[in-house]
């Protein structure tokens, strides 16, 4: 029986000028995932950014779509039907407002929640049965420093130092929860991601 090959998404826009912004949370966490396991995620395909390794005993693509996030999910469908990844087996990295700096998060399947990358993928991928590793990026109503800011330019701002140094902790946690995923499928990961955070 042939195995099921993982796709890891990193969610985010392109370019030098949203590399450390909110929004790129996702493709931050691959990166440094990819860079733990001694990986370049820089094969071109399908306007996207990918590598295509075997992992923890498995065939997995690491992607990071560079049409931007508003239409991200045309880049991951058309990987998913190249290399005939089912939805289930998509884990996709993404920040999230409703959850605070530092906070992670890992679900299978559910709406948008008014994330733009997340509506794509929706809508390119005709499911919601991937899995999301959201992280916590805070709303900027939560802050008093951000309170007036505009939702859309609060995602595509950089983090405060605060912010920046509670994602950096967060990383090496990240990394373990899509190794787990790859090597375990979704229920350890889960379990292990979604354990009492401190």
């Amino acid at each position: 029986m042939q195995e099921n090959k993982v796709m890891i998404v990193g969610l985010g826009n392109p370019g030098p000028q949203y590399e450390t912004t909110r929004h790129n949370a996702g493709i931050l966490a691959l990166d440094f995932f990819a860079g733990r396991e001694g990986l370049a995620i820089n094969s071109v395909k399908f306007q996207g950014l990918f590598s295509a390794v075997r992992l923890h005993g498995r065939q997995a693509i690491l992607l990071k779509p560079q049409n931007f996030m508003n239409r991200s999910g045309e880049c991951v469908a058309a990987f998913a039907h190249y290399f005939d990844v089912k939805p289930q087996d998509i884990l996709v990295l993404h920040d999230d407002l409703d959850l605070a700096p530092g906070r992670l998060k890992m679900v299978s399947g559910g709406g948008a929640g008014g994330h733009n990358g997340i509506r794509s993928l929706l809508a390119s991928l005709g499911s919601g049965d991937f899995v999301r590793l959201k992280i916590g990026i805070g709303h900027p109503r939560d802050d008093e420093e951000t309170r007036a800011v505009p939702v859309e330019r609060y995602v595509l701002s950089r983090m405060s130092d605060d912010q920046w140094n509670r994602f950096q902790d967060n990383l090496p946690r990240i990394a373990e929860g899509i190794s787990t995923f790859i090597a375990q499928g979704v229920s350890p990961a889960m379990n292990s991601m979604n354990a009492r955070q401190r």
